[in-house]
């Protein structure tokens, strides 16, 4: 990695608190972000990043592709989840994704992540009633909109987007913003974690 010309190490961390400090320090565009670590955990550090630095990506890269740690670290922030078993010449290429905006996903995280047995609801509350709840949740979405937010939960980029809905790449923009806007989410990985929970994807 250190030999590709658009790429520049600033710093190494040995725990997320450690992260923190080299970011408030260095500003660095991209955080490569394992989750188990000592002192801080991956996903704590994840949640503080985006609180304090949101034009810093983190993207993770872990052994773990346990569901639980992939949905903390999407929860917190996380621009996508890779696994450090990858081709270095795949992740090269996901971190050049990640700076131009896109969610990165290791293969067969994603599915496994969208296939999660959604919890019980409390059992003083109606199950018919939390699904009116998050269907009302969703009418505020213009129907192109919501084809929008379904592809983006594919892992489909805003190029592929466009192709597919023959629509511009600006057009796709602008309905990314709306959609961030109404459901009040900040990026495409806490869009695919929110719609994923709402289990609106097979």
């Amino acid at each position: 990695m250190s030999l590709e010309s658009d790429f520049e190490i600033v710093g190494i961390a040995e725990n997320g608190k450690e992260a923190i400090a080299q970011v408030e320090e260095l500003e660095p565009d991209i955080v490569l972000m394992d989750v188990r670590m000592p002192v801080m955990n991956g996903s704590n550090a994840t949640k503080v990043l985006s609180q304090k630095f949101p034009l810093v990506k983190v993207l993770i890269l872990s052994t773990y592709d346990d569901d639980y740690d992939v949905n903390e670290a999407i929860k917190a922030g996380a621009k996508g989840y890779l696994l450090k078993d990858m081709p270095s010449d795949e992740l090269v290429n996901a971190i050049r994704n990640t700076y131009r905006g896109y969610t990165q996903f290791a293969p067969g995280i994603l599915e496994s992540f969208v296939s999660q047995k959604t919890a019980e609801p409390p059992k003083n509350l109606d199950p018919n009633q939390e699904n009116k709840s998050n269907k009302s949740e969703l009418n505020i979405l213009t129907p192109r909109e919501a084809e929008v937010a379904e592809l983006i939960v594919e892992g489909t980029t805003n190029q592929e987007i466009a192709k597919k809905l023959y629509i511009s790449e600006s057009t796709v923009k602008t309905h990314l913003n709306s959609i961030f806007n109404k459901l009040n989410l900040k990026n495409r990985a806490q869009l695919a974690s929110y719609l994923c929970k709402l289990r609106l994807t097979s």
